[in-house]
């Protein structure tokens, strides 16, 4: 087959650490660097032809012009709470299948309140939540502490250790910097002080599974610091030089507690309409029953152990190597499409 790959590429400095970060970086937080993108064409290149398409100003014509047979998207777009969706709107006006969820899907998940509007619809269990859009609001009946977040960046931007809130006055500078500094709504959740899971989700439909669950360990970061994973814990205090020992996979739970986070996670899949793949995220309240924080449509899939990208990890543990997730989810979406 002749597959395209859809991808935004990291250029130049990230800055990270900086804060705020700098429009480039903010921009280019969630893109792949060149390391990455060449491990999946090489992964797909092993049975394919592939066609590279830089998911910039041009990619309609590429798209246009070069029709593959199907696109494999990992494209997060550049600007806007819509930014996912724009490479596979594109392709659906060019009748062109794609891998992974579709456009309305991808721009509800990155929204967090909404995918937490329809989780609490459906009876599915998520933290109590508020969102806030401008400095003087009047609050209601949230519990401290709480996460502060802005409502539609992934990769733990804009969520940094000091986003976790005990005080009026600490929720207060919290919202103030996110509204100043990101240009959107800032989301507010009740605190969940359990232990927190990130469970991959591969296939479609009865066929869709649950790989081995990752466990965050906030034992392992430096002392004196907030148990969330925040910027600092994923970019800055956990790096591919000297990565800490901060996952673990397959998780030490129960039995019980290992069916009840599938199940949840299952049924999220399902509710949202995911495609393909994706990684949710799960931590458990102060009795130990477990809630969904968000789901990832489009997970980060960093090639190396030493990333410490949890999907690949996961899929190590259910004795996968990397090309061979890779083709799997193409394989997924050809067979969603009836294509052999």
């Amino acid at each position: 087959m002749r597959v395209g790959l859809a991808y935004n590429q990291k250029r130049g400095e990230m800055d990270d650490g900086q804060e705020p970060p700098s429009s480039t970086a903010k921009i280019q937080a969630e893109w792949d660097d060149p390391f990455t993108i060449a491990a999946v064409r090489a992964a797909l290149e092993e049975h394919h032809e592939v066609i590279p398409v830089d998911a910039n100003n041009g990619a309609f014509d590429i798209l246009r012009e070069s029709h593959p047979d199907i696109v494999f998207n990992i494209a997060e777009g550049s600007f806007g709470p819509c930014r996912e969706g724009h490479i596979p709107s594109i392709l659906e006006y060019l009748n062109i299948p794609y891998t992974a969820s579709d456009p309305l899907t991808l721009n509800i998940c990155l929204d967090k309140a909404r995918t937490k509007e329809i989780l609490a619809f459906h009876s599915l269990p998520t933290s109590r939540f508020r969102v806030v859009a401008e400095k003087d609001f009047s609050f209601n009946s949230l519990h401290y502490p709480m996460m502060v977040k802005p409502l539609y960046e992934g990769s733990s931007i804009g969520i940094r250790d000091n986003s976790l809130v005990k005080t009026p006055q600490e929720m207060q500078d919290r919202i103030s910097w996110l509204l100043d500094n990101y240009n959107e709504p800032a989301l507010l959740e009740e605190f969940l002080p359990g232990r927190e899971f990130t469970v991959a989700i591969l296939g479609n439909g009865k066929d869709a599974r649950v790989l081995p669950i990752v466990e965050i360990k906030f034992d392992s970061l430096p002392s004196g610091v907030n148990p969330i994973y925040s910027f600092e814990a994923k970019w800055i205090w956990d790096i591919s030089s000297k990565p800490l020992e901060i996952f673990e996979c397959p998780a030490n739970i129960t039995p019980e507690l290992r069916a009840e986070i599938e199940r949840i996670c299952l049924e999220a899949f399902r509710i949202l309409r995911c495609r393909d793949w994706c990684r949710i995220d799960v931590r458990l309240d102060a009795v130990g029953r477990p809630h969904i924080l968000e789901l990832n449509p489009l997970p980060g899939i960093l090639p190396r152990p030493e990333d410490n990208s949890c999907f690949p990890k996961a899929a190590r543990a259910a004795g996968m190597t990397y090309n061979q997730l890779i083709n799997e989810v193409l394989g997924i979406a050809c067979k969603r499409y009836g294509m052999g």
